[in-house]
Order: C-alpha cells, then sequence, then structure tokens
C-alpha cells in the first residue's frame, strides 16, 4: 500500500469524516473504491460497498421540505 496525501476542503473532509464514523465507513477504503471506479474499463460497484450503501440508505434521515430556509443557503 502506498501512502500519498490529497488536498481536500477542510469543510468536505470534516464532514465526510463524521459521515464514515457515525456509518463505520473506513474513509480510505472509500476514496480507494472511488478511484479503482473511475480507472476500469466498465466500472461496476463492489458488492461490499453497495452492501454499506444499502445500510445508509435505510437509515435515519430529517424530512426537509425546504433546503434552502432549513440550511441558510
Amino acid at each position: 500500500m502506498v501512502m500519498k496525501t490529497f488536498s481536500v476542503g477542510e469543510e468536505v473532509y470534516s464532514k465526510f469524516s463524521s459521515f464514515c464514523k457515525e456509518n463505520g465507513i473506513n474513509m480510505s477504503k472509500q476514496v480507494e473504491l472511488f478511484m479503482e471506479s473511475m480507472i476500469e474499463q466498465e466500472p461496476e460497484a463492489k458488492k461490499e460497498y453497495l452492501e454499506k450503501l444499502n445500510r445508509i440508505r435505510k437509515g435515519k434521515f430529517v424530512k426537509v421540505s425546504n433546503f434552502a430556509e432549513r440550511y441558510g443557503l
């Protein structure tokens, strides 16, 4: 395995880090899976990734009728 450094916006990193921790997801593995999907001839989501995605989709969500009003955008 190779150790690399990337520049990522602090807010994006913080939010994704929290998201991964809350859902028991390995952040490095998600980045690796993304990179693999970008270079494959015929990208196909890995079974492990799809299972994790399914668990996330079944999670608790906050219903938002007006995103801009709720989040001040």
